[in-house]
């Protein structure tokens, strides 16, 4: 038989690896256990949810992912590849960018001085500060997010708090590359000043990013989520497709309600 004549056998196409995966995470503080066996996976383009009772463990498992905490076991994977966060800027050199609940900023700054806060840019073989180009490229990277801020020379003091929350998700877009990480982005926020964030959400999704939300609101979760991640316990409780589950749903995997009834 010809070689022409042998036919070839169906294609095989493999689905690309997140862009990040946690598997089997684990992380002690002495003889507490605060993440058991994690499993954990933020896709580009996709906003995920991290949702969960005081102690589930979100706040540890974003650390681990932050580099804030070292992990005792398990693997972290950028888009396949196994990476070690032993601190902040481990993370941030690998494209991985939080924004804090506290949001990190300098209110004695103006909006491009934060943007580029610790990574400033300098004018060719000179130590003065190149604050035209800072300012070109902050606002480029706003308007590509949307956001509706009065001018970039204005003190982030003067801002309100969707503004500067604004600010902060325009510092992690400019600098996170592949995964950005928001803790309760809407805390403390107004009506309208939540539905600015939710933009910005969906924004940074648009563009590609891996996003995780923490949040113990579940309205937020529902309105920006692709998926939902349940922790309890610092084990993995259920994983949700919003458009598919009810609010309900999750909080019976939240309070462990779910298992309860299982075991009737």
């Amino acid at each position: 038989m010809s070689a022409h004549a042998i036919e070839s056998g169906p294609s095989i196409v493999t689905a690309p690896a997140p862009a990040l995966e946690l598997r089997g995470v684990e992380k002690r503080y002495g003889q507490v256990s605060a993440l058991s066996g994690v499993n954990f996976t933020a896709r580009a383009g996709e906003v995920t949810a991290l949702v969960g009772d005081n102690g589930a463990g979100k706040s540890t498992l974003i650390k681990a992912i932050a580099g804030v905490h070292r992990i005792d076991a398990g693997e972290i994977l950028l888009d396949g590849v196994a990476v070690q966060l032993s601190a902040p800027r481990d993370a941030s050199a690998v494209g991985i960018e939080t924004v804090y609940q506290d949001l990190a900023l300098c209110d004695n700054l103006d909006v491009a001085a934060n943007l580029y806060l610790g990574r400033e840019l300098h004018r060719r073989r000179s130590m003065f500060l190149d604050g035209e180009a800072m300012e070109a490229r902050s606002a480029e990277v706003i308007s590509e997010l949307g956001a509706r801020l009065p001018g970039f020379d204005v003190l982030v003091s003067a801002l309100s708090g969707g503004q500067r929350q604004a600010v902060a998700v325009s510092r992690a877009a400019l600098w996170g590359s592949r995964v950005v990480l928001l803790d309760e982005p809407t805390a403390a926020l107004g009506v309208t000043q939540t539905a600015m964030v939710y933009d910005l959400i969906r924004s940074l999704r648009d563009k590609g990013l891996a996003i995780v939300v923490v949040s113990h609101n579940l309205a937020d979760v529902f309105a920006v989520a692709d998926r939902i991640v349940v922790l309890r316990l610092g084990r993995n409780a259920g994983e949700f497709i919003p458009r598919e589950s009810s609010p309900e749903a999750v909080v019976a995997a939240i309070t462990g309600a779910d298992t309860l009834g299982e075991g009737r």
